[in-house]
């Protein structure tokens, strides 16, 4: 559904990384965690398209006007990389945006019994998020969050509160253990044979050995793509990935914004 939004609020959490949440249609509320939103930073020619960003949180809050009762509100993480995702940072509450919403496949919960862990890195965090808070009520959670530094390691406080219990890396050491999150995840596995099930967002690198580690731990892995977007329906073919039967004879090519962004690892081509 396509709506108009207003600015509830927009914090800086981080150097360069931005909380915003915004009012949405009761009905957003259905969404799927792992599904995101289009956001159309201004009604200008300039930037022309919208920008994809994984739904963080979902809910509802008590409006000034109490006879108005509870408004519904959407909340997005991100990172200023560019032009948009500047001018969305400068954006203060009252301001207004055209968002596109929910889209895409989300997460599928599968058995409560199974043990939940969760690997996200940087921005990877924003879906990781509203899926611990979903999963969290039946299941026993676990995050892996990593980053290149302490600054990339965002909201740990409020995974925390969900009741997961959290281990933190960082490839420079300023924060939690030294290395890759991988690496730590790897660890853990290998001291702990239980039944779990893997959910990881990230940059590709990190869900490419993410997805190696499920396979040769026999785990079942689903992973949310990173990628540019266009359109966010699947008519621009501009954010496609390697399914896993492609081949140049018989190519077999996915839209991450129609067919994900969430996917079975065992549904990708890796190389």
């Amino acid at each position: 559904m396509q709506f108009k939004s207003m600015v509830i609020s927009n914090v800086e959490v981080s150097p360069d990384y931005f909380r915003m949440r915004m009012t949405a249609p009761p009905a957003i509320v259905e969404a799927i965690p792992g599904q995101f939103v289009m956001v159309r930073v201004r009604d200008a020619i300039d930037p022309l398209l919208r920008r994809p960003f994984g739904i963080f949180d979902l809910g509802t809050f008590a409006t000034e006007y109490t006879d108005c009762g509870r408004q519904t509100f959407c909340e997005i993480l991100y990172k200023v990389v560019g032009k948009g995702t500047e001018m969305l940072s400068s954006l203060h509450h009252g301001d207004h945006l055209d968002i596109l919403a929910p889209l895409g496949k989300g997460f599928a919960a599968g058995d409560p019994a199974d043990e939940k862990i969760l690997v996200g890195g940087g921005v990877g965090l924003a879906p990781l998020y509203y899926l611990a808070k979903e999963l969290a009520k039946n299941s026993r959670v676990r995050l892996f969050a990593g980053g290149r530094n302490k600054e990339d390691i965002l909201c740990i406080t409020e995974f925390e509160r969900l009741g997961v219990e959290t281990y933190v890396s960082t490839d420079d050491g300023t924060l939690g253990a030294s290395g890759l999150v991988t690496e730590v995840l790897e660890k853990h596995l290998a001291e702990d044979n239980g039944r779990k099930s893997l959910f990881a967002c990230g940059p590709f690198p990190m869900l490419r050995a993410v997805a190696g580690i499920a396979g040769r731990h026999d785990l079942e892995c689903q992973v949310s793509l990173e990628a540019y977007m266009a359109c966010g329906v699947g008519a621009c073919l501009g954010c496609v990935i390697k399914g896993k039967n492609h081949s140049d004879q018989t190519p077999d090519f996915r839209c991450v914004c129609k067919d994900g962004p969430v996917f079975f690892y065992q549904d990708l081509k890796w190389d």
